[in-house]
């Protein structure tokens, strides 16, 4: 097989005001045509700055300092080209007529953050068919049909609407979607795909992977596919190159790399996934461990604070009961009903023990945080109960007011998904961390300072930095400082939306084993929210399953992966990609069955034929709650 696209001895650099720093040294691969590679590593490693070095779009403070990155595209004479002689797009100047004329025609690119890569005030046809009328001699009519055409290949349920509809109106999938229509309007033979999927739920990335190769079949193009996820890796790639520091430390066929890794950083990058098969107490290797110290403040007890008396383990901590939000829908023309309303959260019901980590799993828009928002009081639910046990004292949540919300607010913090935007970039980490004992005056300035430092320290971070801004930190130790703020308070339960998802994989198991010590150093109580069941397996004690705002299934983490009884619980566990090439999944089925679509669930757990009998929770024994209209059978049976 011909190499598409072959990438010598490349060396990228940046120019501080330190001095020049190397990103990428020696880097060397190749890409087959018709081929798929992937580009692995942790942030940081230098994929990226690869990646924009063969798109051409280098920051300005990047230069190639040596190198070929050499393209022979064997549909079309590359422009550039000496007759038969591949182009080097190294030596092209980036703003030049040739690497425009390979940029977003023959090369293509997605990116990894779909809603800042679309312009949000230009419809997505319009997005979709601007590199069509750049380098095709198309009419707008002509480029509007086209448009059309590979939105609907692409998989938009309407792709005529979708011509005039703008990126905040779509889900993160059918953004994501948006995204790679554009990058393949022009039927490029190498796509770059920027980590495609790190951001999206577990099934629509499985959705995603699916379009890709199907793409990839029907225009008989190439894919580099850039990414931290071994999982993805082991699901799409033919070859695999793994970079760490800018260089390249193995690379080779993709059962290879899997079944015989040989470099310490590869085997390292695989014991730090989550997986379903992990031995009791076995924990997360990450590449880089973090110590911490548990803190004395901590365990102190004070008044209104957690430490006081012991508690019963067996005795909710929280209690959720038939919890329901809805929200109005925008108005859209004069004859649209007045009171359009959609149901996030519908019925929901839990508890919470004291001391345990209940882990909420569902699609993004299922009302998982919705649910979370409503615990913290940030959000009024339309009807419910949420009872929270005071030591002791069972206080009605949702009417609490004044001096007493503030008392419930203490006890309940939050950690937030996203590590960059959740810290104030105008703060230094110790005004952070001080803040919420200046909202809510405890403790005088020195036992503050001795506290802040402390709490540094709790989550494996230096005291001697606290003068710094979070800009100045890593993604991992911004979310750890993040942490540490929503312990400052000493709560008993802490709420975690999806803390991980947006972290690699070995800074993502230095959380997870943070949050696993921290529970068992200080008595914690987790509510652990997230989309990937493999992620909530190694914390959770409980797993609560949402669908379109209904909770579906609610058991043991064990029962929920030996016993799986409902559809959509079953597709969230098929649909986690297992960094090994022998399990794979199967795409086809996850897209086939359409799972999230509770009107398309088979009986009994979509309603009777009548509509009488309505889908309720059924207890199965054991803790073990499904949503049917009767007890289903178990899977083994089902099967």
């Amino acid at each position: 097989m011909s190499d598409l696209l072959r990438v010598d001895d490349l060396h990228v650099s940046f120019g501080l005001m330190a001095g020049r720093v190397e990103a990428v040294r020696g880097v060397s691969f190749r890409v087959p045509v018709g081929g798929t590679v992937a580009l692995v590593g942790e942030s940081g490693s230098g994929k990226s700055v690869t990646g924009q070095a063969i798109m051409g779009i280098l920051p300005r403070a990047a230069r190639i300092d040596r190198g070929r990155i050499l393209f022979d595209d064997p549909k079309v004479a590359a422009p550039g080209g000496n007759g038969d002689q591949p182009v080097d797009i190294a030596a092209l100047p980036a703003r030049s007529p040739e690497m425009r004329a390979l940029r977003g025609d023959r090369i293509s690119i997605i990116f990894q953050e779909p809603m800042t890569s679309l312009s949000p005030v230009h419809t997505v046809g319009d997005q979709v068919g601007e590199a069509l009328r750049l380098h095709r001699d198309v009419s707008r009519a002509e480029a509007r049909e086209l448009t059309r055409d590979m939105l609907r290949l692409v998989g938009f349920p309407d792709p005529r609407r979708a011509l005039t509809t703008y990126p905040f109106e779509l889900s993160g999938g059918l953004r994501q979607r948006a995204m790679i229509a554009m990058a393949l309007i022009c039927r490029p033979s190498l796509l770059v795909a920027d980590e495609p999927t790190t951001a999206l739920d577990v099934t629509i990335q499985a959705q995603i992977l699916k379009l890709i190769r199907d793409l990839q079949g029907e225009l008989g193009m190439a894919v580099l596919m850039i990414t931290h996820d071994l999982g993805v890796v082991a699901n799409v790639a033919e070859e695999v190159v793994v970079m760490y520091r800018g260089r390249v430390t193995e690379s080779g066929p993709r059962d290879a790399i899997f079944h015989r890794p040989r470099h310490p950083y590869l085997k390292a990058l695989m014991a730090a996934v989550p997986r379903f098969d992990m031995a009791p107490g076995e924990r997360l290797q990450p590449l880089r461990a973090v110590a911490h110290t548990p803190g004395s403040r901590l365990w102190a007890g004070d008044a209104g604070a957690r430490g006081g008396a012991p508690v019963d383990g067996s005795r909710p901590l929280l209690t959720v009961d038939g919890l329901t939000k809805t929200f109005g829908l925008r108005k859209s023309g004069w004859f649209a009903a007045k009171d359009q309303r959609i149901t996030a959260v519908d019925d929901v019901s839990f508890t919470i023990l004291h001391g345990e980590c209940l882990g909420l799993v569902g699609e993004s828009g299922c009302g998982k945080s919705t649910v979370s928002k409503a615990i913290m009081r940030a959000l009024a639910p339309d009807s419910g109960r949420i009872t929270f046990d005071d030591r002791g004292s069972a206080r009605d949540v949702l009417t609490l007011e004044g001096a007493e919300l503030d008392g419930y607010r203490r006890k309940v913090q939050y950690i937030f998904q996203d590590p960059f935007s959740a810290l104030n970039p105008r703060m230094t980490v110790a005004d952070i961390l001080g803040e919420p004992f200046a909202i809510h005056r405890v403790g005088d300035k020195a036992w503050r300072r001795e506290m802040i430092a402390e709490l540094m320290q709790v989550v494996g971070l230096e005291p001697k930095h606290l003068q710094r801004y979070p800009h100045s930190f890593s993604g991992g130790q911004r979310q750890r400082i993040g942490i540490a703020r929503a312990l400052a308070l000493k709560p008993d339960l802490l709420i975690c939306d999806e803390p991980v998802s947006a972290l690699d994989v070995s800074i993502q198991a230095q959380i997870l084993n943070l949050l696993r010590d921290l529970q068992r150093e200080l008595g914690l109580t987790y509510l652990f929210i997230s989309h990937n069941l493999a992620v909530v397996d190694y914390l959770a004690d409980r797993i609560a399953v949402m669908c379109k705002g209904e909770l579906v299934e609610l058991a043991p983490r064990e029962l929920i992966f030996r016993d799986a009884r409902h559809p959509y619980t079953r597709a969230l566990l098929q649909a986690v990609p297992a960094p090994d090439p022998n399990r794979r999944l199967d795409l086809g089925a996850l897209l086939s069955e359409r799972v999230s679509d509770p009107a398309l669930w088979p009986a009994p757990f979509g309603h009777d034929a009548s509509g009488a009998k309505p889908p309720h929770l059924i207890d199965l024994g054991r803790g073990h709650y499904v949503r049917a209209t009767h007890a289903p059978q178990p899977m083994e049976a089902a099967q």
